[in-house]
Parts: C-alpha cells; structure tokens; sequence
C-alpha cells in the first residue's frame, strides 16, 4: 500500500514483478507474417500500384512516344523500299541474265539503303525513348503541380487554421480547378462545423453543469438540517450519488470534445512529473481499494498540455484500480524513452481480458462485463479519452491481455 509521500519507499520494500506476457514497451505482439495466397500476376500488379502516379504518367507519356517513334520508323522503313523500286529506271535487256542482274542490283539498293536507316533509326529511338522519359517527367510535374499544392493546404491545416487557409488555385477553368474549388467548400463546411462544435462545448459546459451544481448545493443544506429524518438523509445521499455520477460523466464528454480538437495549449512537459502527479492524487484511491501501486519513473520530456496528459495518465490509473481483483491487486506505472519515443505504461492485475475485446474497450461507453451494477464504477469514457489526448498529441496507444488477467496499456508520444 502506497501513500501520497510514501509511493516509492512503498514500490522498494514490495519489490513487485513486472509486468508478464507480451512485450512491456512495444504494445500488442506482431502478427505472424501469413502465407500470401497471390499469384504472380497479382504481386505484379501490387507492384506496380505502388509506383506513384507521376512515374506512372512519366512512364505512359515516354511510352506513347516511344510507340508513335517506332510505327513512324516502320512506316520511313517501307517508304524508302518503295521510293527505291519505283525510281529505278526498267531498261531493255537483250538478254535474261543482264535483266537478272538488273534486278540483283536493285534489290541490294534496297535493302542496303533499309539496313542503314534501321541502323541509324536504332540509335535514334534509344535517344528518342530517353528524351521522352526526361520530357515525360517534366509535363507530368507541371500537371501534377495544382495536386501537389493541395495536399500541401491539406497537411498544413488544422483547427485552427481552417479559417483562413485555402488553395484558391488560379487558371483556366478545368478538371483540376474544379477539384481545388470543391476542397475549398469542404473546408469551408469543415470550418463551420468546427465552430458549431466549439460553441456547443462552450454552452454545454455552462448549461448542463450549472442545474447540477445547484442541485448539489441544495441536497447538501437538506442533509445539514438536524431536523431532517433519516429516510431523508439517506434519500439525498443517494441523490448525492447520483448527481455526482451524472457530473462526472458532463464532465468526461467535455473533456473528450476538447481531447478531440487542436490542442489549445503546447509547451515542454516532463511525462515522469505528470505520472508522479497522477499517482500522488490516486493513492487514496488505491488504498480504499486494496490495490498497491509500484512505480518505475524515468525522465521522459514532451511538448503538450500538461493537463490532459495528466487526466489521461490518471484515467489509465484509475481504470486499473477500479477493474482490479478484490484482494491483493498491483498496479504497474512506467515512464521512460523507448526508440527516441516516449512511453508510459501501465498494467494491473484483475479479470482475464479476452484479446478480440481490447480494441473495443477504447469506444465511448464501452465496458468490459458491464451490467447494471458494475456501470457504477465509471462513465465508460475514461480510455476513450485517454486514446483522444494520445492522438491530439501525434501519439498512440495500444492495450494488450496480460499473462494471469488484466491489461497492459502502452502509450507512446512524440519526443519533446
């Protein structure tokens, strides 16, 4: 058992094991590669889809005008045959060996003249088909321009640039034109969804907590009065109950709305403070529950909203204090750098999790075993917006069974 001052003192004399089962830092085990059902002609095909559509239209254009270089060589190939035998004078022989000859000599002009224009047509297409790559590769960056400034819009927009930023591609009024036009009004759209979004928070927060902050005030003056019966009292109390449920769940589904968004606040943030933190305002918790706490905190810098690192490194803390096993539950929190990322884990003890379920568990009221009593111990949003705040900040997070029941989550985060 761990106290507000005494977590590490705690974590030394317990020496608790590690987490068991699949690998502590990296998240779910790689699946084993499959055998590929494909047959040769699909490999090729998946190949050349991944050639990017600027080679592919290098490569279509310089093929085209290979293709029209070698009909054009053909087409020279026959007309200089026949330039030759109609041009040549038909004299009268006096006898059919002198005529033989005749047409001997010919027919050598001919082929003489055809060989050496296969031979110099030969070079000339290697240079034609490399010319026409080089000048393939140009035309199809200068088409695929507009296409690119799009997604460059694309990567630089975020909630709080929708506002002002635009393609406003400029020219004639084509196919590309009309794309970048489209886009602009999806923006536009998105824009104005965005700010419904934000003033929907913005009253919710106002309306939905006001009634229930008075409803609170007012059962805890009734429960003051030392008039008041016993049914009485026991009726707020359970009102009480209620009222702080029903708070605590307005306050998760905000929390996830602003999870959702652009992060309002980014500054340097120490993940081995912010675990420290959560652990600290999550021992009384943990003792009430019977759960021991063991820690292992190493400095682990980042750029983001301390706030919500530190609300969704506590939900991943109370999850596993809450779903742990009734007597003698551990509690693991790691913090550390792993492969240039931040990482901060934490497993516990409890019931057996199937693995086609983990996933799930990261919905919005999502619960693993749920019924109506074990829906008292949460609102079901605690790692909905754990996975919000992970992903606002460019990171991920991944849950995996744990050998003898419980989870291992894993979150990793940019490096500050």
């Amino acid at each position: 058992m761990i106290s507000p001052h005494s977590s590490r003192k705690a974590t030394r004399v317990q020496e608790a094991p590690p987490p068991s089962g699949p690998p502590v830092w990296d998240g779910p085990p790689p699946p084993r590669q499959p055998v590929d059902p494909r047959t040769p002609k699909d490999r090729m095909r998946s190949i050349t889809e991944k050639v990017s559509i600027r080679w592919r239209l290098t490569l279509t254009y310089g093929a085209l005008v290979f293709v029209a270089s070698v009909v054009l060589l053909f087409s020279v190939y026959s007309i200089v045959a026949t330039a030759i035998d109609r041009n040549w004078p038909d004299l009268n022989w006096s006898t059919p060996r002198d005529e033989l000859i005749w047409r001997d000599a010919r027919q050598g002009a001919v082929a003489a003249a055809q060989d050496a224009l296969l031979r110099s047509a030969v070079l000339s297409l290697v240079g034609v088909g490399i010319l026409s790559l080089i000048i393939g590769y140009f035309v199809s960056d200068r088409v695929l321009r507009p296409v690119a400034r799009m997604t460059a819009t694309a990567r630089r927009l975020s909630e709080s640039t929708l506002a002002h930023q635009r393609i406003a591609l400029e020219g004639p009024n084509d196919e590309l034109k009309e794309l970048a036009d489209t886009f602009d009004a999806m923006l536009t759209r998105l824009n104005v969804a965005f700010d419904t979004q934000r003033r929907f928070v913005a009253n919710a927060s106002h309306e939905l907590r006001t009634p229930l902050t008075i409803n609170r005030t007012v059962l805890e003056i009734a429960l003051s009065d030392p008039e008041a019966s016993e049914d009485l009292k026991a009726l707020g109390r359970t009102l009480l109950e209620v009222n702080a449920r029903n708070e605590k769940l307005i306050e998760g589904l905000l929390l996830l709305a602003r999870s959702e968004r652009e992060l309002a606040v980014r500054k340097p943030v120490n993940v081995q403070e912010v675990a420290q933190t959560a652990v600290e305002q999550l021992a009384p918790f943990a003792a009430e529950h019977g759960v021991s706490v063991s820690t292992e905190l190493v400095s682990a810098p980042t750029v983001g909203d301390p706030v919500l690192l530190e609300r969704s490194v506590g939900n991943l803390l109370e999850n596993a204090v809450k779903y742990n096993i009734p007597e003698n539950g551990k509690v693991w929190i790691r913090t550390g750098m792993v492969d240039g990322a931040v990482v901060v884990q934490v497993a516990n003890t409890g019931q057996h999790v199937p693995a086609y379920e983990v996933n799930s568990l990261f919905e919005p009221f999502r619960r693993l075993h749920a019924d109506r009593v074990d829906s008292a111990k949460g609102s079901g949003l605690g790692l909905s917006i754990v996975r919000a705040v992970v992903q606002a900040h460019g990171g991920n997070v991944a849950a995996v069974p744990r050998d003898g029941g419980g989870l291992v989550v894993t979150i990793r985060l940019p490096k500050g």
